[in-house]
């Protein structure tokens, strides 16, 4: 297999965090593929590829709404909002018009920067982190209102990402501070509770967490750190999914000795692909090598992309549709590159 970059994406001026796929936009459902990149330079761009010359182009770029950096973006899961995490302590909420975009509400309440922002499976819920170490869970009322539903307190420092479980009403959030926590609300009363604590004395990370990434199946997990692994976790989905008691993440594996930088982010496609992004400027692709040793599920190294972009990779981001094997990439030297995971000629 080889990774080939299909288009360099350029117009930001400074250092691009994040990128993020409409997960509702693809050629096979007769949609263009859509997606959002946000940058230092306090803007959220809005590529789209066109169904006949494939190329992307900038179609908008949104600012002028968030007054610094804009640290992450998420879509909704019916991929008409956009929401916009920024180190201006605001959170934006961004409604697609189709040749348009507007800021429909900001979400106030954090101390300082916003590093993270995500959407539940239903998008009744959306959850952000911020350096003032708190969770924040925000519920989605008629009118375009927002209402804070929880504050959770937990981390004893910065908090880099929150994730939703892609199935259940689970929250996962990971922190300068080494660990992940697990958030559950055991009823509807959305009494969140943290229910487990991933940490270095359960095989967990010895260095800032980064990044946290679900498979398909939603029962494993991938985190990358500062420590310069990458830990997968497993669960028993079926317990949970029934309602009945919350079931424990437990370690499977660590692939370490791949990286000599930091790990910023991995994100696991729907094929079963891991791709890593790291301060090497490399990214790295890994795959289950389906032969379970009794430690355990291992990985081995599909490829490794050197110099995939000139400074550090923040973000790796898969298309959501099955089978379509692009991936998205946000880095330092300011650009987007979107990739084809090919099989060699």
């Amino acid at each position: 297999m080889e990774l080939v970059e299909i288009q360099k994406l350029e117009g930001h001026t400074d250092r691009v965090w994040s990128v993020a796929w409409n997960p509702v936009s693809s050629h096979a459902d007769g949609v263009s593929p859509i997606l959002a990149s946000c940058s230092g330079d306090n803007t959220v761009r809005i590529w789209e590829q066109s169904s006949l010359s494939r190329s992307w182009t900038c179609k908008t770029v949104l600012e002028e709404t968030h007054t610094r950096t804009v640290r992450s973006c998420a879509w909704s899961p019916s991929g008409q909002l956009l929401a916009t995490a920024s180190f201006d302590g605001t959170t934006g909420i961004w409604k697609n018009y189709g040749s348009e975009f507007e800021c429909i509400s900001t979400l106030e309440g954090h101390e300082n920067e916003v590093k993270s922002v995500s959407w539940n499976a239903s998008g009744s819920c959306l959850a952000t982190c911020s350096r003032d170490k708190s969770v924040w869970i925000w519920e989605v009322l008629e009118g375009n209102e927002y209402d804070c539903a929880a504050v959770l307190t937990g981390h004893t420092q910065d908090v880099k990402m929150v994730q939703w479980h892609p199935t259940m009403d689970v929250l996962f959030s990971c922190s300068y501070d080494n660990t992940i926590k697990v958030w559950w609300s055991e009823d509807d009363d959305g009494e969140y509770q943290c229910v487990q604590t991933l940490g270095e004395s359960n095989n967990g990370h010895s260095s800032t967490v980064w990044s946290i990434s679900f498979n398909a199946a939603g029962d494993k997990m991938v985190t990358c750190s500062d420590d310069l692994t990458l830990k997968i976790w497993g669960t028993d989905i079926a317990k949970m999914q029934s309602g009945e008691e919350y079931a424990p993440w437990i370690h499977l594996c660590t692939l370490s000795g791949y990286h000599d930088r930091t790990i910023y982010s991995a994100h696991w496609s729907r094929d079963d692909i891991i791709a890593s992004g790291a301060g090497d400027n490399a990214i790295r692709l890994f795959v289950d090598s389906k032969h379970d040793s009794v430690d355990g599920p291992s990985y081995n190294l599909l490829l490794k992309k050197n110099k995939a972009h000139e400074n550090d990779v923040n973000s790796v981001q898969w298309s959501p549709g099955e089978g379509n094997r692009l991936l998205a990439s946000a880095s330092d030297d300011g650009m987007v590159k979107i990739w084809q995971l090919a099989t060699k000629p």
